[in-house]
């Protein structure tokens, strides 16, 4: 019996999912590591996630920290800004003979690049959460799995890229692995600038965003679409991570959390009529002709104490170029 338990434990499959470390002075949790954790999790897919950002970890202690939990997989997380440091551990990966998957905004946009690159078995496209547990649960065979590629299936960036599928229906997803990514073990101001209180819960109430500003990812990435969390779901979340994590202040960082006047009003209504006494605020910034009066009075009022607008600029040219027109037509 005990010999037929260990055979069983063996075949779970086991993933490190990592950000590497790199030179910044934010330091939020990794709430695409966290989703993507919770929905393998859901799937009978053993996960463990090491953020070397919030640790601090060289290269080399980072390796032996992977190698110390005998992984199927590595998935490593990639923004351009750490690129370089994906590309370094992946090759390392690679030397030890561990399977390596690479998704994130970067790869992408340039997955073949990245493939050359870093020596990675794969990279991912688009969002992970479905690509990654189809391709976990084929034992890394893939057999055209949507918005997952090789160098066997790439020959340059000329290739039309398909992207992953998606979930439409956010609510559907698990809370991010918050088990994982304690925020009482991330810094006091998160964002490296203002916090009032400590810890700090980071949530995303969007996925989105349907503005076409060139300085951002976000139109190619997502196409130009938004998708919503129920305000009932976004204040569960809340709840969760004050009841379980004692946290005290939420950072909203969705693309354009005030888009839609409704879902925000809703949220903060919640928030009152549900005696959730939380500090909130939008760090990462919110368009200027999305707000109004009656709307930030009702944040105010539900916890908020600050956010920053994205003005981008005051001279009208560079807002046209960016393609902020909207924002110039009210």
């Amino acid at each position: 019996m005990i010999y037929g338990g260990l055979m069983r434990m063996r075949n779970i499959m086991k993933v490190v999912l990592v950000r590497p470390n790199y030179n910044s002075h934010i330091i939020t949790p990794p709430l695409g590591l966290g989703y993507l954790s919770s929905c393998l999790r859901r799937q009978g897919i053993e996960t463990v996630i090491i953020d070397g950002l919030r640790d601090n970890l060289a290269a080399d202690v980072l390796l032996e920290k992977i190698l110390f939990q005998k992984p199927d997989a590595v998935g490593i997380t990639c923004l351009t800004a750490f690129y370089n440091e994906v590309v370094c551990l992946s090759r390392l990966l690679k030397k030890n003979n561990i399977k390596c998957v690479i998704d994130g905004v970067h790869p992408t946009f340039l997955p073949y690049r990245t493939l050359v690159d870093s020596g990675a078995d794969y990279v991912m496209c688009g969002e992970g959460e479905i690509a990654f547990a189809k391709l976990v649960n084929n034992n890394f065979i893939n057999n055209g799995i949507p918005g997952v590629y090789s160098t066997d299936d790439l020959s340059s960036e000329k290739k039309d890229i398909q992207k992953a599928e998606i979930i439409e229906n956010l609510d559907d997803m698990p809370f991010p692995d918050w088990e994982q990514m304690d925020p009482n073990l991330y810094p006091r101001a998160p964002h490296g600038a203002v916090a009032k209180a400590f810890p700090i819960g980071v949530i995303t109430t969007t996925r989105g965003c349907p503005y076409e500003c060139t300085f951002c990812a976000s139109p190619r990435f997502c196409d130009r679409k938004i998708r919503f969390r129920s305000p009932e779901n976004v204040v569960q979340e809340i709840k969760y991570l004050i009841e379980r994590f004692g946290v005290r202040e939420i950072h909203f960082e969705d693309d354009n959390f005030t888009l839609n006047r409704e879902h925000v009003m809703r949220i903060c209504n919640l928030i009152i009529q549900e005696g959730v006494h939380i500090g909130w605020a939008c760090p990462n910034g919110v368009r200027a002709d999305r707000t109004d009066e009656e709307m930030v009075k009702l944040m105010a009022k539900s916890g908020c104490y600050y956010f920053a607008y994205g003005i981008e600029s005051a001279n009208l040219g560079i807002l046209r170029n960016i393609k902020k027109e909207k924002l110039l037509a009210k």
